[in-house]
């Protein structure tokens, strides 16, 4: 059944450029949550504050989530994002909960898969498609946390790879369609992460597509770890993903160069969700969902792109303007590589 949906996906991603869902933290603040909604009735005696992590929703107050999922869906969006971005591990020890965090990752999915089939269900010419989450953690594994000693480092590779590895086993049992390395501002998280995915892929002798969305931090044009977005499309694109792209930090005016980058290379699918413009002086975003959707309705005329949403300060009206922008739009259609050979002038060798 999985197959026949990642078939579904190969076949729509030809003909139409598809609809990614928007942001889950934005979501979950407009329900005004307190720390007890966060502890629910499982988590009361826990022993530290819980407030702020959005991912243990899943197990306190599973019902929003899933009302979420199925207000993206509805505005529009055909790959749902689990609530799953900080489900390792490693960020789970901030809140003293690593033992929960393969619980998370399958309920998470598990809720996504549920909401993703009963639309489904309702209209079977819209297929609707499950994306779990491995998020980048709150450790980076190629920069130091103290700038008076540069070779330090608060998180090993092993370490990482542990992490995404069970993350990952909790994200296929739960029913995920494809597994998304997203907001990667460390391209060496994101090859432990996709060292792990594929250590998964062997040991349950399973295959699903990867998407790698990366982040531009700020007009530096540059991730974290100082990679423009070539060079860390290049880095990364060994993995063979069946997509690669960007998200966060910048809103679509800002983005836009990078995004064109990256689809000047890519011989994949090329994503882009960005935020809802940068946030003003109250941490809040106020692109409008009509002004980003013209934004990306232009990226989508140039063929820049083949998969479509946004990130921190989008909301299912944002996607909703999304969709309907780039509706009837064709997809941008992926460089082969002999094509990309002959246009930097080198000829492709020939075995």
């Amino acid at each position: 059944m999985r197959q026949d949906r990642i078939e579904q996906f190969k076949a729509l991603a030809k003909d139409k450029i598809l609809i990614l869902d928007g942001a889950m933290g934005t979501m979950i603040q407009r329900y005004k949550l307190t720390e007890d909604d966060y502890r629910g009735d499982r988590f009361q005696e826990w022993h530290c504050d819980v407030k702020g992590n959005n991912d243990l929703l899943v197990l306190s107050q599973p019902q929003i989530i899933y009302d979420i999922h199925c207000e993206y869906l509805a505005a529009g969006a055909d790959i749902i994002e689990t609530n799953t971005f900080n489900a390792t591990t490693i960020s789970m020890a901030d809140y003293d909960m690593q033992s929960l965090a393969k619980e998370i990752n399958v309920e998470a999915a598990k809720l996504a898969r549920k909401a993703a089939d009963e639309f489904t269900d309702k209209t079977p010419e819209k297929p609707r498609f499950v994306a779990g989450v491995l998020g980048p953690t709150n450790r980076t594994a190629s920069i130091s946390p103290d700038v008076n000693d540069p070779g330090m480092r608060n998180i090993t590779f092993d370490k990482l790879v542990d992490a995404y590895k069970q993350a990952t086993h909790g994200l296929i049992e739960g029913g995920a369609d494809f597994i998304l390395i997203e907001t990667v501002f460390d391209s060496l998280n994101a090859k432990a992460a996709a060292f792990a995915v594929d250590t998964v892929f062997d040991d349950l002798d399973i295959v699903l597509p990867v998407m790698i969305s990366g982040t531009i931090t700020d007009a530096s044009g540059r991730t974290l770890s100082g990679q423009t977005a070539e060079a860390f499309y290049y880095s990364l694109r060994h993995i063979n993903p069946i997509s690669f792209g960007l998200n966060c930090a910048l809103g679509p005016d800002l983005l836009r160069q990078y995004v064109q980058e990256i689809s000047n290379q890519a011989e994949c699918l090329v994503s882009a969700h960005p935020n809802a413009g940068l946030p003003n002086e109250f941490g809040e975003y106020d692109m409008e969902g009509p002004e980003m959707a013209e934004h990306i309705k232009e990226w989508a005329e140039s063929g820049l792109v083949n998969i479509v949403g946004g990130c921190c300060g989008s909301s299912p009206e944002h996607i909703q303007a999304i969709a309907q922008a780039v509706s009837g739009i064709a997809p941008r259609v992926p460089i082969k590589h002999e094509i990309k050979m002959r246009l930097s002038g080198l000829e492709p060798f020939v075995h």
